[in-house]
């Protein structure tokens, strides 16, 4: 699984479930996603050979920019059981966790976009953003 996320809002902007991590599929999601001045990757040699319309900046050495997606890639596996240990919960196939995830994101995107909302509206953080300001 391989997700493409904006910083701000803190949403998942393109993802690709599949059985390989090629650079062709790299370049789906790029393609895919709203354009961005910046595109921080990790040390993965396979972002090396995808085109970006804005600047790449390829850090191999710390995750200084990529701790957003790295956070996001936290939450898929803390609330999505079929990510977490192979050997206790596992997909028969491709096609159901994909669903699966589908469903995550739409969820986690929506409440991304109802948190900046509720910071935009409160701005000095007067009041603690919850579950009842997403509903």
């Amino acid at each position: 699984m391989m997700t493409m996320v904006a910083r701000k809002p803190r949403i998942i902007v393109g993802l690709q479930v599949a059985e390989d991590k090629s650079a062709h599929r790299i370049q789906e999601i790029v393609d895919g996603a709203p354009y961005a001045d910046y595109y921080c990757t990790d040390g993965y040699f396979g972002y090396l050979s995808v085109i970006y319309p804005g600047k790449h900046i390829y850090n191999c050495h710390d995750k200084s920019d990529t701790f957003t997606v790295e956070s996001v890639n936290a939450d898929f596996r803390d609330y999505i059981p079929l990510l977490r240990r192979r050997s206790r919960c596992f997909a028969r196939s491709i096609e159901t966790l994909r669903a699966v995830v589908e469903v995550f994101v739409d969820a986690y995107n929506k409440f991304g976009i109802a948190k900046l909302m509720y910071r935009e509206r409160y701005p000095k953080g007067e009041f603690p953003f919850g579950l009842v300001d997403f509903l």
